[in-house]
């Protein structure tokens, strides 16, 4: 039988690689629609003229609508995930919810070139962001227990493509703006992208089950069945070149393995054999309570983090104005919002597979997470426009821009090594389940941060 040491090579990475454009896969729905929401403002909040002013004929309230409307459907799915993920055979999960992405994500693209009343504009895009939303809840569960049956590096390949989503996304957004084509034009090559990224992502995926280092680790009854020998042969004390006595060769021939003492040549100390019962239970997946109870601390962690990272961003960082007026304003956001955050973001995922600090077991960890909250009131002393109560204490360019960069660093380093650290503080058979638990978390932070976002405007 082999074992984990006898794993074949990752061939030219192969497998890294496919892992990185899965994690960009599940990110795409929510980055490419967050990041266009100048493109959803401009189409929604149509202006007229009243006493003699520009007004806006109705507000919408869109960045916050679309952050919530996207995490709820994050926190529901992933939950059922979680429960009954044993129940829906992975292809079915991953593949299915990858297709549904992909449709709805060419819907949107035709709804550009189509005109529409804004009200129904509005309903329209919300139900597409609330289903798009699902099923990239469903996929991005399923994927993080999948790749938390391979060795830890790949969480962070991982989770550093989901890190580059967003600035995949926010890159995107520059281009449309910079060509010289017409708005809808741009929108509707805007939304393209995502098409083609989601289809690979599709293709990538089914390339898996090809990739020997992937069928290894990723047959699952083989990995329980490996890791429960290995641990029968620690317990039972049994040595490599070790020969079992008469007494011990009779238990063993008449299938003796109730627990009594056999001693073995050699003057080796005395050993008792794993019970039956014991054995089974160790071959037994834990229930979903018991994996909780050993990563509810890296739960925790990541629910903290994404609540204060949601509460402000986008639904209040979106609306920071710049002190420059002319060219750059078209571009302000995207470059100080968007893509600071997104690049930053992926640096401190990425930067989790150089070193980890601090360790999985220390208590400074979620110390470091929880600080994390004084960036919610930095942000919204910037110049957020409209404001009604709070003063304006950072409104030059850079200061918005610098206070964005070490939020986002802070915030990929944080998420991704509460995820990655989750997988490890569990049996291998288990690494599954703590993934999938993880996901729902992850949204839960999400949907907690995005309902606060619309308290928090209104203190602005």
């Amino acid at each position: 039988m082999k074992n984990r040491t006898d794993a074949p090579r990752d061939r030219g990475w192969l497998v890294g690689i496919t892992f990185f454009i899965l994690g960009l896969g599940t990110l795409l729905p929510w980055n490419f629609f967050m990041t266009a929401s100048m493109y959803f403002n401009r189409r929604l909040n149509k202006e007229e003229w009243s006493n003699g002013t520009v007004v806006a004929q109705k507000e919408y309230y869109f960045n916050n609508w679309m952050t919530l409307l996207s995490q709820l459907p994050l926190l529901l799915c992933t939950l059922l995930n979680s429960f009954f993920y044993q129940r829906i055979s992975e292809m079915v999960r991953i593949a299915g919810s990858l297709v549904f992405i992909l449709v709805l994500f060419i819907l949107t693209a035709i709804l550009v070139k189509v005109p529409m009343e804004e009200d129904r504009f509005f309903s329209v895009t919300m139900a597409t962001i609330w289903f798009i939303n699902s099923f990239g809840a469903v996929l991005q569960g399923s994927l993080f227990g999948l790749v938390g049956l391979l060795p830890q590096r790949y969480s962070a390949v991982f989770m550093s493509g989901q890190g580059l989503a967003g600035t995949f996304a926010a890159l995107a957004m520059l281009v449309s703006i910079a060509s010289d084509t017409d708005p809808e034009t741009a929108a509707l090559g805007y939304f393209i992208t995502p098409c083609v990224g989601t289809l690979l992502t599709l293709l990538s995926y089914l390339l898996l089950p090809r990739l020997e280092f992937a069928r290894f680790y990723l047959d699952k009854s083989r990995s329980y069945e490996v890791e429960t020998t290995d641990e029968l042969l620690k317990e039972s004390g049994t040595e490599q070149n070790g020969k079992l006595n008469g007494k011990a060769n009779g238990s063993l021939a008449n299938g003796d393995a109730s627990g009594e003492e056999v001693e073995v040549e050699g003057g080796s100390p005395k050993h008792n054999f794993l019970p039956l019962e014991q054995a089974e239970d160790r071959d037994r997946k834990s229930t979903v309570m018991e994996v909780f109870k050993k990563i509810w601390v890296m739960a925790f962690c990541v629910v903290f983090v994404f609540t204060v990272t949601l509460a402000v961003f986008p639904a209040i960082t979106v609306d920071v104005k710049t002190i420059y007026p002319g060219k750059w304003e078209s571009y302000f956001i995207s470059v100080c919002c968007f893509l600071i955050f997104n690049v930053c973001d992926w640096i401190g995922r990425t930067v989790t597979s150089l070193f980890q600090w601090p360790p999985k077991e220390s208590r400074l960890f979620p110390v470091l997470v929880v600080s994390r909250v004084v960036f919610v009131p930095l942000l919204m002393f910037c110049n957020v426009q409209s404001r009604s109560y709070l003063p304006v204490l950072f409104s030059h360019d850079a200061a918005f821009a610098f206070i964005m960069m070490l939020f986002s660093l802070s915030s990929g380093y944080c998420v991704c090594l509460s995820m990655s650290y989750a997988p490890q503080l569990v049996a291998s058979k288990d690494a599954e389940t703590a993934g999938a638990l993880m996901t729902f978390f992850l949204g839960l932070g999400l949907s907690i941060g995005a309902g606060l976002s619309f308290l928090l405007r209104l203190l602005v």
